[in-house]
Formats: structure tokens, sequence, C-alpha cells
């Protein structure tokens, strides 16, 4: 891919990536949105995947908010005490 195409695909993923932060407070509470742009970029660059222009914009962003929920779900259990953390390894084994 040409740096060309990856101007416009990294504009595309900030708006996305600006918008579900904008519009959701938990996101915008917990998650930095420079650092999530940067991160999405980096996932979504043009060598990693290089059809990125045939995803439609619903299936991105549904891919982007998944992300960006996996970031703020992990964020949440850093801030666990060890024995909060081992009743949730309990409660995720049991289903």
């Amino acid at each position: 891919m040409t740096l060309i195409n990856h101007q416009p695909n990294s504009q595309r993923l900030t708006k996305i990536v600006k918008t579900l932060i904008d519009n959701n407070h938990i996101y915008k509470e917990n998650l930095n949105q420079q650092e999530m742009i940067e991160m999405i970029n980096r996932t979504f660059d043009p060598a990693a995947v290089p059809d990125l222009e045939s995803i439609s914009e619903e299936e991105l962003t549904k891919r982007i908010k998944s992300i960006l929920s996996l970031n703020l779900v992990s964020g949440m259990l850093n801030d666990l005490t060890p024995e909060q953390m081992q009743l949730f390894d309990e409660s995720v084994r049991r289903g």
C-alpha cells in the first residue's frame, strides 16, 4: 500500500474513534482518546489490513468499538486488588 492510501484510512479511523469516544461517557472517562487513536491506526495499518477500504463504515465501527471495549475492560481489571481478581477469575470459571 502506498502512503497516499494510508492518509485517508488514518483520517477515517481517527474520525470513528473520536465519534465513539465522544458519544460514550464511559469511554470518555476511562480511555485516553489520543492513545486509542494511535493504537487503532497501528492495528489497522495498511500493511496489516490491506483491504481496509473495502470494509464498510458500519463493520469498521463495530470492530473499533469492540477494541475500545476490550481496552476499557482490561483497564478496569488492572484496578482490582488481588482478592478481587481472584473472585473475578472464579466467577468467570463458573460461567
